[in-house]
């Protein structure tokens, strides 16, 4: 009886762990969405870079778009976090965005790590249940 007591709360701690790892996987995709949104940001720095104007569309809210000429493309409003932005020269926003794509770096290997140690204590705690359960069909222990 102890021993399924013991089964039923290992049960209880997998599916907690599993839980926690699936929010994990989520944060882990944000966070990859973010990296993925900073590279493309910084190729497209890249792009404008010597041009005096660029045909572009305009975000205008609602997922509706103006065509219209970005001119002084030398000169970008990058945000720093907490509603602030700042004013900065191509090289300056791409050293912000190189430190932002550093933070996120460290942010998902962070959350890698404990991906993995959540799966670690899944699995460990899959064989004790596994052992319980062996345990509990056979009784005599094979004899």
């Amino acid at each position: 009886m102890e021993d399924q007591q013991n089964l039923e709360e290992i049960v209880n701690q997998i599916n907690t762990y599993n839980q926690q790892a699936e929010l994990i996987q989520q944060q882990i995709e944000l966070i990859r969405a973010s990296i993925a949104e900073v590279d493309t940001l910084n190729n497209t720095l890249d792009d404008l870079k010597g041009k005096d104007s660029v045909e572009a569309f305009v975000p205008v809210g609602a997922g509706s778009f103006i065509e219209g000429n970005l001119k002084n493309t030398d000169k970008i409003i990058i945000s720093i976090g907490a509603g602030y932005a700042l004013k900065k020269d191509v090289e300056g926003a791409k050293e912000i965005i190189a430190g932002q794509k550093e933070d996120l770096q460290e942010s998902l290997d962070k959350m890698l790590a404990n991906l993995q140690q959540v799966t670690d204590m899944v699995g460990m705690l899959t064989n004790q249940a596994n052992q319980l359960s062996a345990a509990a069909q056979n009784p005599m222990g094979g004899y």
